[in-house]
């Protein structure tokens, strides 16, 4: 249990780091406590997309990631990031990702973010 509050506060820091340095990544709230527990909640939302989607759409991509060289990987970082912002929008959370290109670039972002937050964040059950 505590191996799932650790990745997913990494997950809601790596978040809200892209919100920060990209301008066409929001999340807006009426209040500092309302925007901390909309990020905890998508954040949620992307940990589930990247369980449950993303292994299926990585074994489809199989073929494309060794004629990229792993370079489809971003692709697909980036369609899972497009994909929370959509769920996020249908449950009424207040995150929206604007365009292909920011969602690659916020992809990136997250997983560099998130590595280094599970790096230095305790790993224990």
């Amino acid at each position: 249990m505590m191996n799932f509050v650790v990745k997913t506060l990494a997950n809601a820091g790596a978040l809200g780091v892209a919100i920060w340095l990209l301008q066409d990544i929001t999340l807006t709230g009426d209040s500092t406590g309302k925007k901390a527990w909309t990020l905890i909640l998508v954040a949620l939302v992307f940990g589930l997309v990247n369980f449950l989607v993303k292994p299926i759409v990585q074994l489809i991509s199989l073929p494309l990631f060794f004629l990229t060289l792993g370079l489809i990987t971003l692709v697909i970082n980036a369609l899972m990031l497009l994909l929370t912002s959509w769920l996020a929008d249908q449950l009424g959370l207040s995150f929206h990702v604007d365009g292909f290109w920011t969602a690659v670039l916020g992809g990136l972002i997250i997983s560099v973010v998130s590595w280094a937050l599970n790096v230095v964040l305790p790993d224990g059950d």
